[in-house]
């Protein structure tokens, strides 16, 4: 591999073999090297590669602002907490983890406590990532010699949801866990009903809910479904249509985008399932 760029002495941007970048990490590796010069293999600790279209030099600038060390812990304490091959292989989901980590090692080393906002809606939307965000944390403080406190763990468990939205920030994952918030209240509203919102069912609705976000934020809703089907759901469920319509109102003043008169349809559905199951 040939370097392109040296950012310091443990961090370089390099070409692989197949023309791609990527952003190789390693003590020593780039210490009085220069652009154009072969990678030394042997002191590669861990690539990265970029992806969704992001900027590799931005990029290796924000991991080289990282201790190494810190990102090592972090992808080991990743590995060993059972996160699947998409997790570790995301550059931007590693660094904001190390990034976050880094941070609250350096408040507490400077006695600031922080309380993170959203802990209980954290642990009730996202149950499954909440609860890898403790095993995340856990695997984590085996590896330091001052233990993180708890509550670290909601934070880990946010950088986890964000990484379905393929950004470095938690902005969106924020305005996502107050809109789901908002449409089970217009829900309950409409049906005059009380969701059990930590029951498997209002989950799966929850679930279909992120899907739909990460459509609408990758500008892949749901728009060409045949048209039958589409009639036959605007037709079996007219109450839950016209709840799905007032949230769909919700979407597009939150997020500032449009949504399809399919996702609205299929959100109808979702809608009368979850209700239903609820009159039970």
């Amino acid at each position: 591999m040939e370097i392109l760029r040296v950012f310091n002495n443990n961090v370089v941007l390099a070409k692989d073999g197949n023309g791609g970048e990527v952003i190789l990490t390693g003590r020593g590796l780039g210490f009085q090297a220069k652009p154009g010069q072969s990678v030394d293999a042997s002191k590669i600790v861990r690539t990265f590669v970029p992806a969704d279209g992001r900027d590799p030099d931005h990029l290796a600038q924000m991991l080289s602002d990282i201790d190494p060390e810190i990102i090592r812990i972090v992808v080991d304490a990743m590995k060993d907490s059972g996160l699947g091959e998409r997790e570790l292989g995301s550059t931007t989901l590693v660094m904001a983890l190390a990034d976050h980590i880094a941070g609250a090692i350096a408040r507490q080393q400077r006695g600031i406590a922080v309380e993170y906002p959203l802990v209980g809606e954290i642990s009730n939307l996202y149950p499954k990532e909440y609860e890898q965000g403790c095993v995340l944390l856990k695997a984590i403080n085996g590896r330091l010699s001052q233990p993180l406190p708890a509550g670290e763990e909601t934070s880990l468990a946010m950088h986890l949801v964000n990484a379905g939205f393929a950004t470095g920030d938690l902005t969106y994952t924020y305005t996502m866990t107050g809109v789901i918030q908002q449409m089970l209240d217009i829900i309950e509203h409409a049906y005059g009903l009380k969701l059990d919102r930590e029951s498997v069912n209002v989950g799966r609705f929850i679930t279909h809910l992120r899907y739909l976000f990460i459509r609408i934020h990758q500008n892949k809703q749901l728009a060409d479904e045949p048209a039958p089907i589409i009639n036959a759901i605007r037709d079996a469920y007219p109450e839950a249509l016209r709840c799905a319509s007032t949230i769909g109102r919700l979407l597009e003043l939150r997020l500032d985008a449009d949504v399809s008169e399919d996702e609205v349809a299929y959100l109808a559905m979702h809608v009368a399932r979850v209700t239903a199951d609820a009159r039970r």
